[in-house]
């Protein structure tokens, strides 16, 4: 085995074993309800609200809007090509010790939709209005903790969708 092979082999069993124990919340009611009331609000239900609260701001209010709205629309594109050519299975489908907390969107895991929206709709919202980060940067963390909670997505599924999502927020901004 090659250096590469085994480093690979070992972020592999990383990431099942964080997998594995952040699922484990799920087995606690109250934890299970609070992720599973997140990543409902993480469909879009908040981002709705914010962006319709914003247009009473002004022009101000409707230039993020829009810059909002179109980065959803690249984030969303991104991240069903990606699924599309991963085809990643959730944790919870291949392995037993994983269980399922909530149903999710669709089949495939990799790269976190709902993270990679969260964080993208953060930076687009909070360069606009700063005040916002007190109340969407934890919403944000939330967000991706309920992905791993729940049992939906590996670690890596969650990094890499905080990852295109902070990439394609921060080049919607430079394209002001």
């Amino acid at each position: 085995m090659s250096r590469l092979e085994a480093s690979l082999t070992q972020l592999r069993a990383w990431d099942h074993s964080l997998c594995v124990r952040f699922n484990h919340g799920a087995r606690i009611a109250g934890l299970r309800w609070l992720f599973r009331g997140v990543s409902r609000l993480g469909d879009g239900v908040l981002w709705y609200a914010l962006m319709l609260a914003m247009l009473a701001g002004g022009v101000q209010g409707v230039h993020t809007v829009l810059r909002m709205a179109a980065t959803g629309f690249v984030c969303t594109l991104v991240y069903k090509w990606l699924k599309s050519k991963t085809s990643r299975p959730r944790p919870y489908a291949v392995d037993s010790a994983v269980r399922a907390g909530a149903a999710p969107l669709d089949a495939f895991s990799f790269p976190s939709g709902h993270t990679l929206h969260a964080v993208a709709f953060t930076i687009v919202a909070v360069a606009s209005y700063p005040w916002l980060a007190w109340l969407l940067v934890p919403f944000c963390l939330l967000i991706a903790a309920s992905r791993l909670v729940l049992g939906l997505h590996y670690p890596s599924d969650v990094l890499a969708g905080a990852g295109l999502g902070a990439f394609i927020a921060q080049t919607a901004l430079c394209l002001q």
